[in-house]
């Protein structure tokens, strides 16, 4: 019988949220992380690539990779296109 080492997510995330400072950097940046699940999930259900994506949107699959990654902070116009791309709209509420 092999055993895995290491620990779920669900049980690291629920000992870290334990911390304030963490609870509150990952509750801002939740709604980004968000919008960035969606965006995979529909692109993956589409089964299509990046580069795809890229080119239904006219854009590089470089900023696709960056969007999805997290490391590119992109406008309302930029996701309203990969959204539509998609055949998606973007849906803001305030609360």
């Amino acid at each position: 019988m092999v055993s895995k080492a290491g620990a779920k997510f669900s049980e690291v995330k629920d000992l870290l949220m334990k911390d304030e400072e963490f609870k509150t950097e990952y509750e801002k940046l939740k709604p980004r992380y968000d919008v960035i699940s969606q965006i995979i999930e529909a692109r993956t259900i589409q089964n299509i690539t990046q580069e795809e994506l890229a080119f239904r949107v006219g854009t590089q699959k470089s900023n696709i990779s960056r969007l999805e990654s997290g490391t590119y902070n992109p406008s309302l116009d930029f996701l309203s296109k990969v959204a539509r791309s998609l055949g998606k709209e973007v849906q803001i509420t305030l609360k």
